[in-house]
């Protein structure tokens, strides 16, 4: 049995993971935490925490997993350069599984959005749009950015000079070094990513459309169950679900 420990509990996403965790036989929650509840108090109980708090928490989050081994899962984007770089110092000491989106549909998105970059050829103008509820604070998603490095990696570009958030004004012919980014925030969408492959004469596009958290609650608990197994190292969910 694995036992883990849900930080940001009233939020969304904690409480489709309590929830959908009743559904995992091998899975315990043996701590329901949030703003203002002490982690340290309770972290000594599970084999792994799952963080879907605020990225401003994250670091101090994974600080304190290491201090107690005790692997990671974290579901929070928006992170700073700063962040990430804390972090990554971190996966010397601990499993963890860090991703921008948890589905098994988004991530099979990732998949198929290299290999069409490959296949497709730098002919093809590359853009990203993703829509999201009006409560979402962030933009761009951190799905939209995971599939924009995608895209970068393919085509070999540095991504913070490639990409285009949104167009306003006269700003001349499209580059083709490009990679748009457009963000639209609504009513209660809870996700949705296109990656589009613009050509003369021909389109492709990728879609992936979320109706329900419980997608990304199921992938991040399927992801605690892997990461408490695993050597201290970084992962992401193409590795639990052995895309790579």
């Amino acid at each position: 049995m694995t036992k883990i420990i849900i930080n940001g509990v009233k939020g969304r996403m904690g409480q489709a993971l309590v929830a959908c965790a009743k559904n995992f036989r091998d899975l315990e929650v043996v701590g329901q935490i949030d703003t203002g509840d002490d982690l340290a108090a309770v972290i000594s109980r599970c084999d792994a925490v799952i963080d879907f708090s605020a990225h401003t928490a994250t670091v101090e989050v994974a600080k304190l997993c290491a201090a107690h081994k005790k692997a990671l899962v974290i579901g929070t984007t928006g992170h700073t350069d700063t962040d990430t770089f804390e972090i990554n110092k971190i996966k010397t000491t601990i499993p963890i599984v860090w991703a921008s989106n948890f589905s098994t549909g988004v991530n099979t998105l990732f998949w198929l959005t290299r290999k069409a970059a490959e296949i497709l050829g730098p002919d093809f103008d590359l853009e990203v749009v993703e829509m999201h509820h009006r409560l979402k604070k962030d933009a761009p998603s951190g799905t939209a950015k995971s599939l924009a490095e995608i895209l970068a990696d393919v085509r070999k570009l540095h991504l913070n000079e490639a990409v285009r958030h949104g167009r306003v004004g006269i700003v001349g012919a499209r580059t083709p070094s490009e990679i748009g980014i457009h963000s639209i925030r609504g009513g209660d969408v809870v996700g949705d990513h296109t990656v589009i492959f613009a050509n003369t004469g021909e389109r492709v596009e990728l879609t992936h459309k979320a109706s329900s958290r419980d997608t990304f609650a199921n992938g991040a608990l399927r992801a605690a169950l892997w990461v408490v197994k695993q050597k201290p190292g970084l992962y992401d969910m193409q590795d639990v679900l052995g895309l790579k």
